[in-house]
């Protein structure tokens, strides 16, 4: 009789068990159903058209003390005239995707940046003109030192903190004297183009006759050793105020084209047959 009642308590024990065993069972699909659809949806990625544009690009432009108010109006007056000329716009129309995305960034010494506009998509004359219009009548700053370094840095968090993908990133930055603050300006240009974006320079040499410490340091040799840097890099020097709105655009529609200029050409000048610029020099 207690074989039975063993046999019997077994024989319940095993049923009890399946049903729990089963019960689990089935309640697993249901539970992995709930869950791998709110996995999805957290690490789902959305794809935005508007989001995508041919360029991303980033002009950052120098306002230190260098810079007298005579040279930044006909800096803010070239840039004005270069993104609203029909150059530019034919070639942001030729591009796959027919749009642009551009900021403009003033810049001095560590930590001086002030965006004068922000990042807008330029398609058509009429968001050229938008565009244009922020940098005209912005108040016009100055600052005290020059750090391109920051700049540099600056310029790519901008380009890896926006909303838009672009095919390439490109860093615009002009400037009329060397580095002076903020560190090894090619440490940080290599660590900017490893982040994957080309850096191009628009050295400003409209004092080069005047003023004798520009003219021995070569700044667009500077720029060409020290700073640019990345695919089809280029740097165009400005020797004038007068060929300053021209050069402005010729660099513009060759980065927004993704072009570059036969040789020989009068704006651009090649690393050859040369001594390297000591980039250290004023770090």
């Amino acid at each position: 009789m207690r074989l039975d009642i063993r046999r019997l308590c077994a024989q319940t024990s095993v049923k009890a068990l399946s049903i729990i065993f089963a019960a689990i069972f089935l309640a697993a699909p249901s539970a992995a159903r709930d869950y791998r659809p709110a996995l999805l949806a957290s690490t789902q990625y959305t794809y935005d058209p508007a989001a995508e544009v041919d360029v991303e690009l980033v002009l950052a432009v120098d306002i230190s003390q260098s810079m007298d108010t005579e040279e930044q109006e006909v800096q803010r007056a070239g840039y004005v005239a270069a993104l609203t000329s029909r150059e530019f716009l034919d070639a942001i129309e030729v591009g796959p995707i027919g749009r642009v995305a551009v900021t403009y960034m003033e810049w001095g010494g560590v930590d001086e940046h002030f965006i004068v506009a922000d990042w807008t998509v330029i398609q058509d004359a009429s968001s050229a003109s938008h565009f244009a219009s922020k940098i005209h009548e912005a108040p016009l700053r100055q600052v005290q030192r020059t750090s391109i370094a920051s700049a540099l840095e600056k310029s790519v968090q901008l380009v890896q903190n926006n909303q838009y993908q672009g095919l390439r990133q490109v860093i615009d930055i002009s400037g009329d004297g060397p580095n002076n603050q903020g560190g090894s300006v090619t440490e940080m240009r290599d660590r900017m183009i490893a982040a994957g974006v080309t850096i191009n320079g628009l050295p400003l040499m409209m004092k080069s006759n005047k003023n004798t410490w520009q003219a021995m340091l070569h700044l667009d040799h500077y720029y060409e050793d020290c700073v640019i840097g990345g695919p089809g890099s280029f740097a165009i020097p400005v020797r004038s105020q007068e060929g300053f709105a021209d050069a402005i655009r010729m660099k513009l529609v060759m980065e927004i084209a993704g072009l570059q200029m036969p040789e020989p050409d009068p704006y651009i000048q090649t690393v050859a047959g040369r001594e390297p610029i000591r980039c250290n020099l004023f770090d």
